[in-house]
């Protein structure tokens, strides 16, 4: 039974005819124990299906657990949405990250970030955009979310917007009921959570200069010795 409606599968398609390049949608499961890894293999099938521009595959995580380090994956249900190369190079990995099903409101975050990646606009200011050229440290960024909450995907769109635009950042969507263990960590009792390379983290959906704001506290004594993403 398909999760789509007619009416939903046409408002897709609409929406993805933005698409330009071709994009990759990269999913890992785990066949013993993931709650969510069927549903979310589903949501990700019937989505590919509705443009020619987006392909997707489909790996086990304990099956393939090398592939899955090469992502940095080490839980499942994930998500990494890739853009293709349309001559055949290897696919451009922006560090765009989803744990945990997209479903409820992070689901328009899966439609939205395909597209991000297709065209490579991120709707960043220009001063954050000039401040992401200069870094040259890692960032982490964790945003903590449930399918129910309206203001995740603000914070969601945000964090990988600043992955697509460095190298530097990696984005993590993470369903905070998923993965208990998690949100336990880092002291999730309310969504969103945005969590800064461990040890600093914003609560709510805050403005796009607030987000910069803290980025550039957790960059100051982040030691300069990890190597750049591969584009």
């Amino acid at each position: 039974m398909s999760l789509l409606s007619a009416q939903d599968q046409e408002h897709i398609r609409h929406h993805f005819e933005a698409l330009t390049t071709p994009v990759r949608i990269v999913v890992f499961t785990d066949s013993r124990d993931c709650q969510y890894c069927d549903e979310t293999h589903q949501i990700v099938e019937e989505v590919a299906e509705l443009s020619p521009k987006i392909t997707a595959e489909y790996h086990d995580l304990r099956a393939e657990p090398e592939l899955a380090a090469l992502y940095s994956v080490d839980r499942a249900p994930a998500i990494a949405i890739l853009r293709d190369s349309p001559n055949g190079d290897a696919p451009k990995d922006y560090g765009i990250r989803y744990f945990g099903i997209p479903s409820g409101y992070e689901f328009s975050s899966l439609l939205e970030d395909a597209v991000m990646v297709s065209t490579g606009e991120t709707e960043l200011s220009a001063a954050t955009r000039s401040w992401l050229e200069t870094l040259d440290r890692p960032i982490h960024l964790q945003v903590f979310v449930t399918p129910t909450c309206p203001y995740c995907p603000q914070m969601v769109r945000l964090a990988h917007r600043m992955a697509l635009a460095s190298d530097y950042v990696r984005a993590d969507m993470v369903e905070a009921m998923e993965f208990p263990e998690l949100s336990e960590r880092y002291g999730v009792y309310g969504v969103p959570r945005t969590v800064i390379n461990e040890d600093r983290h914003i609560e709510g959906a805050v403005p796009e200069s607030r987000l910069v704001a803290e980025m550039m506290k957790a960059v100051v004594s982040e030691p300069k010795n990890w190597i750049r993403r591969t584009r």
